[in-house]
């Protein structure tokens, strides 16, 4: 059996999207392709660290966890990325970053 580590525990879409439509975000790490990006070879970045975008459309995956398209201005890709993956621009009153799973798993209470 693979170690592979699943947000399993987080249930994102019991409460409104984080970012909104239009909010400018950045990216928090390199975003590559992992072959269901079409037109671009798997491994290409597809964002680089720190890149800016615009929430264009927020969905849901799993019914779990919100996905937000973030239309990159520099390369000009259009990437669906979960919350954990970016960061406002402008940042939000009360913000908090989400647990890791690790220590949902361990038991850590969280505000």
């Amino acid at each position: 059996m693979s170690n592979i580590v699943r947000d399993s525990d987080v249930v994102e879409i019991s409460e409104p999207p984080f970012f909104n439509f239009g909010e400018k975000v950045k990216a928090k790490r390199v975003i590559r392709n992992d072959g269901t990006y079409a037109g671009k070879e798997i491994g290409e970045i597809l964002a680089k660290k720190g890149e800016v975008g615009y929430v264009v459309s927020i969905g849901t995956f799993l019914q779990q966890f919100y996905i937000y398209g973030v239309e990159f201005t520099e390369s000009g890709n259009r990437v669906g990325m979960k919350r954990k993956e970016l960061e406002p621009v402008i940042p939000h009153d009360g913000d908090e970053d989400l647990p890791l799973p690790e220590a949902i798993s361990a038991g850590r209470k969280f505000p």
